[in-house]
């Protein structure tokens, strides 16, 4: 009897360990923008932890491209196993210049940036016209650069609840202007496996630009009729797409 009181507590005890042990190997790790923080990708991480993945989001000073990096990094060097790394917006840039690490088996890019090695965000977009939220920022005392609330409403996030964008505005994170002249010296996305989601109704990026970069990285591509924030106002898309990268 006690024999088998002690095999039925250890057949539990296994039980639960696999119960517990995520899905696989691969850690997704969130990378925010500009204008925004780790809160942004609040719709997309139950998704991707309820197909058994561990999720970081990342917490960018928005001091400067090496401290976004920099931060981005720690999370990824913490990691076991393999990773994927998603960048919104800002986060583009961040991920291109952090993602080179061998951990790192896919990057995904949400309506961001997607830099070259040598050039600097500020002048990524010098072929297109300026989308329309760009000349709503204001800048503090310290040189950091924030979006008034009627905009994010407006040309951030216009494609979600009132109460939503409010909430987006009151957590964003102001970002250090030079940040933008601050350039890559790497691409990782030249020897990784590429995803990008357009944002065709963007009014930050402009989505002619977005495309562009999806074909220059040779990315696997998803276009979705939304602002700037397809990850709030469309969080299912994106998790499909992320979890498509996972899953390689």
């Amino acid at each position: 009897m006690k024999r088998t009181l002690i095999a039925s507590a250890l057949l539990a005890a296994t039980a639960f360990a696999h119960a517990a042990t995520p899905a696989n190997d691969t850690t997704i790790v969130l990378v925010h923008g500009a204008f925004a923080d780790g809160s942004s990708w609040d719709k997309v991480i139950p998704l991707l932890q309820a197909k058994g993945y561990k999720v970081v989001a990342v917490q960018n000073p928005l001091s400067s491209l090496a401290d976004d990096v920099a931060a981005t990094q720690r999370v990824v060097d913490a990691q076991t196993g393999k990773v994927v790394l998603v960048g919104h917006s800002w986060g583009g840039t961040v991920i291109t210049q952090a993602g080179t690490s061998d951990k790192i088996k896919a990057l995904v890019y949400v309506a961001a940036f997607a830099p070259s090695e040598g050039e600097a965000t500020a002048n990524l977009g010098k072929d297109y016209a300026a989308p329309p939220g760009i000349a709503t920022l204001k800048a503090d005392a310290g040189g950091y650069l924030w979006l008034p609330t009627d905009s994010v409403a407006k040309n951030f996030a216009q494609d979600v609840p009132p109460a939503t964008a409010a909430l987006i505005a009151a957590t964003q994170g102001p970002i250090a202007a030079k940040a933008f002249g601050d350039t890559t010296t790497v691409a990782a996305w030249k020897n990784k496996a590429n995803y990008y989601i357009v944002a065709s109704k963007d009014r930050m990026i402009a989505p002619e630009l977005e495309q562009a970069f999806a074909q220059k990285i040779n990315a696997v591509t998803t276009t979705l009729p939304t602002s700037h924030v397809p990850m709030v106002s469309q969080p299912a898309k994106v998790a499909e797409v992320i979890l498509a990268a996972a899953q390689r």
